[in-house]
């Protein structure tokens, strides 16, 4: 299994973020690679890739605040 974080590279400061949106649901088989979320905060749209190929789970919803290093999901590999 693999945690999605959010990079610790995303903003330049130590502000919350949200998520703004999923491409994918819970449930969901999704690539390496693949984009599955973006991530806002004030100034910066940051694409989430996966990490790994799997199936997705969702632990963080659409418009939740966020920081640097969160887990917003986690993918278990097939």
């Amino acid at each position: 299994m693999s945690d999605v974080r959010i990079p610790q590279d995303c903003w330049d400061d130590d502000s919350e973020g949200a998520i703004s949106t999923w491409f994918f649901d819970s449930g969901d088989t999704v690539e390496k690679g693949d984009v599955i979320s973006e991530v806002m905060n004030e100034k910066v749209a940051t694409e989430i890739e996966a990490p790994d190929s799997g199936t997705l789970t969702i632990k963080v919803v659409a418009e939740a605040a966020v920081r640097k290093g969160d887990t917003i999901a986690t993918i278990e590999s097939a």
